[in-house]
């Protein structure tokens, strides 16, 4: 106990002594301007300049807008670290950090996720586009020692901006980065394919909402108080979703809580603010980032990429995507993640020899152009791997079938009849973890799923020990065929790889735990049953009739060792993490009450004419 008290201590030094060397190289090369920038509207955005105190040079810009305020304010008082990381700090840029329109000190009305206009007219006619745009103009027009280069980042909501920013076509910004950027609310955030991520936004809306007018301020918003640690008890207690509304202070006065619940469907109000339709005329060089292991905004990641690479054929277009959640890449080793060792420490290697180049070539002319179009990390044998494009064209279309007896193969079944059955209860939900939390863990998405394969609402296949390396190398279809009980119902798929019954600990495996026939999730999504036909428009299911539901779990870069097994699990309830459904068709679940809550039976098909399937790509 006191090696083990001696190590963390000297962890936790270490970890202060870097902190305070950045603080320092802060203060003692950096001075802080602060200020207004005037949009074309007439609308002040308040803005903070870190300006190299060594005035003798140019330098290009680094700016980034968010809403989590630019903090800490007044002209005295400085951040402990400033760009990026700390090894761009170090290279010399002029940062600039802007809160958004009616965001902390901002003025205007914050609009969230605001909708992009493809036609402007006039000085009233604004988006995230504009004010970027706007800001960079006032920025090489009036700082003193400026390069005339700009480039923009961001992770999650300012990697938003960063990607609303791409379109702002203003000639000074040659280099951006969204990272792990929110593309369509609808995919990322806030809901899965129709199913709500509970506590990802319960948790959030409430800290996030401290102003909603027009009047500046510098105080956040209160965190929503759980009066437990235990999230599995308080969701099921607070029973249909409505009864969130009745914390008036924290979520029923929440205007943006309020949203999310009263638009279930994929209706105008989401379309409008998906950027993913507008990624239009853009000429600089982007480096898209973002991680296996982001439970917030995975789809954005993937998708961002995507939009980019379709519409705007030619230019740089960079992705990066590391074994990492979210965010994180940008602090920390990237080593470890929950019981999952990944042999190195890839958040470093990042920040050193992928971003920081990035940023030096395209904006200080220095290094060579040698990025590959996509730099991913192989999760299972642990190494960083280069693709001409991606997904990789060489990996193969294939199905994995499910069949009798829980058994997961390649090969097509040819039984004439074959289901398996289980019955879904939401009063008792499978959870979502083994272990006590209130929020959304974000070491989920490796966690051992152990405690779910051995309950019998969830439906375990899995393959025979693999006398191969299997690596699957892009997006993942899950193609079931169903028929309940009821009218409505969620479908979650899990792909999972079994480590073999002598696989050996690593050093921040849980001392409760042991990697000896380890379930590491890969990869999970959810379907609301409701919407398998429309999005927009959704219909319940026909009781007992056999029924496509087909849906995306997105991208992996993954191998199946020798002698581990490819598992993947069905289950109905993902609780607390995603909301339960009643398993009745209703038009807003979110305002059930508690008597619309049932019990089901799912039936799953793998016969020859209704053979359920997962689509993968695998690497030869």
């Amino acid at each position: 106990m006191r090696s083990f008290i001696l190590i963390c201590l000297l962890l936790c030094s270490g970890l202060t002594f870097a902190q305070n060397a950045d603080a320092d190289y802060v203060r003692d090369n950096y001075k802080k301007r602060e200020l207004y920038i005037t949009m074309r509207d007439g609308v002040r955005l308040f803005t903070s300049l870190y300006l190299p105190k060594d005035s003798t040079k140019n330098y290009p810009i680094l700016l980034q807008r968010t809403p989590y305020s630019v903090a800490p304010y007044g002209e005295g008082k400085l951040k402990t670290l400033v760009g990026p990381s700390a090894e761009l700090m170090h290279d010399g840029y002029i940062f600039v950090y802007q809160d958004v329109r009616g965001r902390w000190m901002s003025e205007g009305e914050f609009v969230e996720m605001r909708p992009h206009l493809d036609n402007k007219s006039g000085n009233t006619a604004i988006d995230e586009s504009t004010d970027t745009y706007d800001t960079i103009d006032w920025l090489i027009k009036n700082l003193s020692y400026d390069s005339g280069k700009v480039g923009m980042w961001g992770i999650s909501y300012p990697g938003f901006y960063a990607s609303a920013g791409l379109m702002s076509t203003h000639p000074a910004l040659v280099a951006s980065s969204p990272q792990a950027p929110m593309a369509d609310l609808w995919r990322d955030d806030s809901y899965h394919n129709g199913a709500f991520m509970l506590p990802h936004n319960l948790g959030f809306y409430p800290s996030f909402t401290n102003r909603t007018d027009t009047k500046p301020t510098q105080s956040p918003g209160k965190r929503f108080d759980f009066g437990t640690p235990d999230g599995y008890k308080f969701y099921l207690n607070l029973g249909p979703i409505k009864n969130s509304l009745n914390y008036t202070e924290s979520l029923g006065k929440d205007p943006y809580w309020r949203a999310n619940l009263e638009h279930p469907n994929y209706d105008e109000f989401w379309k409008a603010r998906n950027i993913l339709n507008h990624h239009n005329g853009i000429k600089h060089a982007v480096m898209v980032v973002g991680g296996w292991y982001d439970a917030e905004d995975l789809y954005g990641t993937f998708k961002t990429y995507q939009s980019i690479e379709q519409k705007n054929p030619g230019i740089n277009n960079i992705f990066v995507v590391g074994p990492w959640v979210h965010g994180g890449w940008a602090r920390g080793d990237g080593d470890i993640l929950g019981n999952v060792n990944f042999g190195q420490k890839t958040s470093l290697y990042y920040r050193e020899n992928i971003e920081r180049k990035f940023f030096n070539y395209y904006l200080k002319g220095q290094g060579d152009n040698v990025f590959a179009e996509a730099l991913m990390y192989e999760t299972g044998t642990n190494k960083w791997r280069n693709f001409t494009e991606w997904p990789p064209k060489v990996a193969k279309e294939r199905n994995l079938y499910f069949g009798a007896n829980g058994k997961l193969s390649f090969s097509e079944p040819d039984e004439k009849k074959s289901m398996t059955s289980y019955v879904s209860d939401p009063s008792k939900p499978v959870p979502s973890s083994d272990y006590i939390t209130s929020g959304m863990p974000r070491e989920y998405m490796v966690d051992d799923q152990r405690h779910a394969s051995r309950r019998p609402d969830v439906l375990t296949f899995q393959t025979d020990i693999l006398d191969k390396d299997v690596t699957l190398a892009g997006n993942i279809w899950a193609n079931l065929k169903v028929a309940i009980t009821g009218t409505d119902a969620d479908f979650i798929v899990k792909v999972i790889d079994v480590y073999p019954d002598d696989a050996k600990d690593n050093a921040n495996t849980d001392k409760k735990m042991k990697m000896a026939g380890y379930q590491q999730m890969v990869r999970s999504e959810a379907m609301r049953g409701k919407f398998r036909k429309s999005f927009e428009t959704p219909v319940p299911f026909k009781p007992n009739k056999i029924e496509d539901v087909s849906f995306e779990l997105q991208d992996v870069l993954h191998t199946f060792q020798k002698g581990h097994r490819i598992m993947v699990q069905i289950q109905s309830t993902f609780f607390p993490i995603i909301d339960r459904n009643p398993q009745k068709f209703l038009p807003n679940i979110h305002f059930a009450d508690y008597s619309d809550f049932q019990t089901a039976t799912h039936t799953i098909y793998h016969e020859k004419k209704n053979a359920s399937h997962l689509k993968v790509r695998v690497l030869e």
